[in-house]
């Protein structure tokens, strides 16, 4: 038993140091000016409405830096500790946003990829796209084969299955889902760019040489 908890614990910690790296991947890919996995596909953002909201987070946690320095600077170890601690807290807040800039929605022929920063990467078949609507929910609950992925605490776009995908979660759980919803910045061109490459003629196989 207590091998397999070790296991569970290594892997966990495996994912979330994983996540990390792709965070931090992503602020140079931001700095860069560059994306993540969209060459070949037409990418939709949906990081704007969270903007605000993490550059704030990101000013607070810079003020409490600035708040423990001046509290701690009697104690060195503890104060070198938290600068430590706050700084990559801050480090980590940019980097959820960089990674929600460089990993866009992505749309291909034949496949949409539905992205939520660095943890979430889900890829759905056009063909199994029975319906794609636009539809603001500012709440979501917990449902059984519901994928809810929202931005600044909304999503703009639902999509629903004829036959369910499966999600793997940050740590690894998996989940089938037949309906997901997303927030698109242009959710309107986003449901009009799916619908017409569900209806176009699929690309043309490749024939043997």
């Amino acid at each position: 038993m207590t091998g397999g908890k070790g296991r569970a614990a290594a892997r966990t910690a495996h994912a979330l140091l994983r996540h990390e790296v792709r965070a931090l991947a992503s602020i140079a890919l931001w700095v860069a000016r560059r994306t993540h996995g969209t060459r070949g596909g037409r990418p939709f953002g949906y990081a704007r409405g969270q903007g605000a909201l993490l550059f704030g987070l990101g000013f607070v946690c810079v003020v409490e830096t600035a708040g423990l320095a001046v509290l701690l600077r009697g104690w060195p170890v503890a104060h070198k500790v938290m600068l430590v601690v706050d700084g990559y807290a801050v480090l980590m807040v940019v980097g959820l946003h960089a990674a929600s800039v460089t990993r866009p929605h992505v749309l291909t022929p034949t496949v949409l990829r539905l992205r939520q920063a660095a943890q979430v990467d889900l890829s759905v078949p056009l063909e199994r796209i029975t319906s794609v609507r636009r539809e603001l929910r500012t709440t979501h609950g917990r449902a059984d084969g519901v994928l809810d992925l929202p931005v600044g605490a909304q999503t703009s776009v639902t999509l629903e299955l004829t036959e369910p995908v499966t999600h793997v979660t940050l740590l690894g759980r998996r989940r089938s889902v037949g309906v997901v919803r997303v927030h698109a910045d242009d959710a309107d061109g986003f449901v009009r760019a799916v619908m017409r490459a569900r209806t176009a003629p699929a690309p043309p196989a490749d024939l043997p040489g």
